[in-house]
This record gives C-alpha cells, structure tokens and sequence, in this order.
C-alpha cells in the first residue's frame, strides 16, 4: 500500500495553475491585493487539476493518538496516562478541538494508534459523537534514546493506517483533511525527526511543548541529541528514520499526508507534530508537498525549522501550541475563501467595470 501510493502522487498541474492565475488577473480587484490567498488558490487548483478547485468542504480533522517511551527520560511533566484521557475527552466533545470543530462544520475522527492505556469510558462514548477507530500497533512506542522506537514493520503498519483512514475520510465524501494529534511527549520525537530531515541543530528543532521549566528543557534537547547520536538517521530512508526516532501518530500521520496527495485533496497542517509528520512524507514523495497547506505557526521553534524546509508559509500566527488540530481549523475558513473567490467573484468584463 505504502508504495503504491507514493507512486500514485505526482506534481501541480502547470496548465490548471496557469489558468488560475489568469483568472485572478480579471477578477474585480487589484492584482495581488489579496496575498497569500492568491498563490493558495492557484496551488490548490494545481492540486485538483481545475480551475476554479472544488471549495474544500466538508472537512475531516483526523486525530492520530499514541504513546512514548521516551516519556520515561523526564521530559515531560504530564504523566502519560493523560494521553488516554484527553481522548476519552475527544470523544466527549469537551475539548477544543471539539470546540472550533463544531465552529467549523468539520467533523472529527479519532484514531487508537498506539495508545499505552485504556480509554476510560471509552464503551459509553455518544455514538453521534467523534468516531473513535482501533488501530493500535503496539501499547506506545520504545524509548528512542535506547533502542528504536518501532520496527520499520510497526512504523509501516502505522503509515498505512493513516494512508487507510485518508481514503475512508475522502470516500465518505471530504474535500479537505486536518492533522490532529494526541500523545503525551510527542514533542520530543517531533523535534528529531525534525532534525534528522532537516538537518538542524537538535536546540534548534526543540521547544518546550507544554511549556517545561529550564531544567526539563535541557534534558529534552539533551535526550534529542542522544537519539540522534544513537541511530544517526538518514533522511534518505524516511520509513528507518520514523521507526528509529519517530511515534506512532507521526507515521501515520504520515500517511494521512501521502494518502491525501495521492488523491489530490489538500491536508491542512496544523502544529510541530503535524509538520513533522509532513517532512516525513516529503521525504517519501517530494511532490506530496503540493498538497500541503500550513494552516499556522506554532509556538514550538522546530515547526518553523520543518516550514523552511518544506518551502511553506503558514496562514496564522497566533502563538498557538496546543496541537489536537486547533490551528488547522482556525486556518480552514482562510482556505476556503482563497478558493471561493475563483467561484464567485465577478470578471472586469463580467461585471462592467473598468480596468486601470
């Protein structure tokens, strides 16, 4: 599964994206005076080969969930038990996520792919609720700075969920995915596998997460140097650099990503674990990049590191670090409108008026 769909991903389509940006230049305003929203919707009509693309609705947030045995090096105040949790919380409907999902009209899968713990009140969730998919690989991963976190057959089983889970979310009919995310010390993997594809210094790819005293920080990006240092990654070979040093939602959000460019339907990113994930994909097929939209920047320093690596400029800037997918749903409407614009904004000669 996994090589056929990096193999079904290919580049932006050069005629569609030139006929967008034709379209922009007759639409009843000034050249460029709508910004990053104009190259946006000429890169997703690249993406769906047509111009105008079809509006990225309805929308699907897919949370991965998993947990980490790096957690045992300290560097996370939170025990990991809130993992699970937060979502049994999900699956409530009492988280943020939730919140701006619902303001959004997005709907919310979750998905068990690694969790260490049950789900408490998991048999009792609303059936009208978050769909909760088991998919559990193994009860978290192995801690990076002693031995890989997962085999490479674990960091593949996990890659194709995700990939499975894209094709489920865009065959039940999405026109846009979201990242989401839950595990307790995910921040941790999410900086070195940031630094093991980008090439950046492990205090360069490493933040505080969910905002550690200096004493924690340094152990972080002390354990991040001693993974890299241990299993010394290649970039060259994403699925060994996942199975050494990543989690299990990194993978397979991971294969959400390349499921999504293989299909041709845009996955709006959301934080530092997303991107992670993204440059993960990136690393599979070069040209899945195209269907990546940032939604925002997080807090957290390696997702910028990940962006510039990546060649993507993020819609929002709100100093955001909670993750679940929150600033990829407070980015969707921006996307929505770069595309709307090519649908229902009048012509020059459409609507008589004037050119300069």
């Amino acid at each position: 599964m996994l090589e056929s769909t990096v193999a079904a991903i290919r580049p932006l389509d050069e005629a569609a994206m030139a006929a967008a940006r034709e379209l922009q230049g007759r639409l009843t305003k000034p050249a460029g005076s709508l910004g990053a929203l104009e190259p946006l919707s000429v890169r997703l009509a690249g993406l769906a080969d047509a111009c105008p693309p079809p509006l990225p609705e309805p929308a699907a947030v897919a949370i991965f969930a998993g947990d980490h045995g790096v957690h045992a090096q300290g560097v996370t105040p939170w025990p990991q038990e809130v993992t699970a949790q937060m979502i049994a919380n999900f699956l409530a409907g009492g988280a943020v996520v939730n919140a701006f999902a619902r303001q959004a009209g997005a709907s919310v899968t979750v998905v068990d792919v690694g969790l260490a713990t049950p789900i408490p009140g998991a048999e009792s969730a609303d059936p009208a609720g978050p769909r909760l998919v088991s998919a559990n690989v193994r009860a978290g991963t192995r801690d990076m700075t002693v031995t890989a976190a997962l085999t490479r057959d674990e960091a593949r089983t996990a890659v194709e969920t995700g990939i499975r889970v894209a094709g489920e979310l865009i065959d039940a009919g999405a026109g846009i995915l979201l990242t989401g995310d839950m595990g307790i010390g995910n921040t941790t993997p999410s900086a070195t596998l940031i630094a093991a594809f980008s090439g950046v210094d492990a205090e360069a790819a490493t933040g505080r997460g969910t905002g550690v005293d200096d004493e924690t920080y340094a152990r972080k990006v002390a354990v991040v140097r001693a993974a890299l240092a241990r299993h010394e990654p290649d970039p060259a070979d994403p699925l060994g650099v996942l199975a050494a040093v990543g989690g299990l939602e990194h993978a397979a959000l991971t294969g959400l990503i390349l499921g999504a460019a293989a299909r041709r339907v845009p996955v709006l990113l959301d934080g530092v674990i997303a991107v992670s994930a993204a440059v993960a994909a990136a690393a599979f097929a070069p040209d899945a990049v195209g269907a990546m939209v940032a939604g925002h920047r997080s807090a957290e320093p390696g997702a910028t590191a990940a962006l510039r690596h990546l060649g993507l400029e993020p819609l929002i800037d709100l100093g955001l670090r909670l993750g679940e997918g929150t600033g990829a749903l407070l980015a969707l409407p921006v996307v929505t409108g770069a595309v709307r614009v090519l649908h229902e904004v009048a012509t020059f000669d459409s609507a008589g008026v004037a050119e300069k």
